[in-house]
């Protein structure tokens, strides 16, 4: 008895390039830059990545999500490293954050995308998902090797671990931007450690009570 296996369905469109995605954000930053917010068109990022526009709309749906791509790629970046105390580890971490925030591209894309979600909320829930969440990764590394060398408790509340997981990324990530942004001061190796003091002095007070 002969057997008619089904022929398998051809898949239909180019793959996706993981060079033409990379052209693709850089183009974007370069462009937030030079023209800023009001001023970028899915043209002129299209023109300056040297692809169709047609590319970037099977990518993304406009603008917005196109420039918050853009940046997230620049913060998942940030690694923390493993120094062998959290004071350590926290110290770095916020430097690299204020190197990365030195940077052109990245101050004008993060400052424009903050700015246009306060009138939008789809865009701010697309930051929260893109680059907030993302990076609330480097919290969770630093809590658990910090829980395994003995330098903080191990919480059993699973929702107020959560809470202290949120309180540790906002403190940070807001002294830092404000700071580096909108103080316009800098983030230096004296100020990042005094900064680390008050945070795990914080944390210690917490964990006490």
């Amino acid at each position: 008895m002969l057997s008619h296996s089904r022929p398998k369905p051809l898949r239909t469109g180019r793959p996706r390039s993981a060079a033409a995605d990379e052209a693709i954000l850089e183009a974007t930053r370069a462009s937030l830059v030079d023209l800023g917010w009001s001023k970028l068109t899915m043209s002129d990022v299209a023109t300056r990545a040297g692809v169709a526009k047609t590319t970037l709309y099977r990518r993304w749906a406009g603008k917005n999500e196109l420039v918050v791509d853009a940046v997230a790629v620049l913060f998942d970046e940030l690694e923390l490293p493993d120094l062998g105390s959290l004071s350590a580890d926290v110290q770095a971490v916020v430097l690299q954050f204020a190197a990365l925030l030195k940077r052109p591209e990245t101050q004008t894309a993060l400052m424009a995308v903050v700015a246009e979600s306060t009138r939008d909320e789809a865009l701010r829930a697309r930051i929260r998902d893109s680059i907030v969440d993302r990076q609330k990764r480097l919290v969770l590394q630093g809590r658990q090797r910090a829980q395994e060398r003995g330098e903080l408790p191990v919480e059993q509340d699973e929702a107020v671990a959560a809470t202290t997981d949120d309180l540790i990324f906002d403190v940070i990530a807001g002294a830092v931007v404000h700071r580096a942004l909108v103080s316009a001061e800098p983030v230096d190796e004296d100020w990042a450690r005094r900064f680390t003091v008050l945070l795990l002095a914080g944390l210690g007070s917490a964990a006490s009570a």
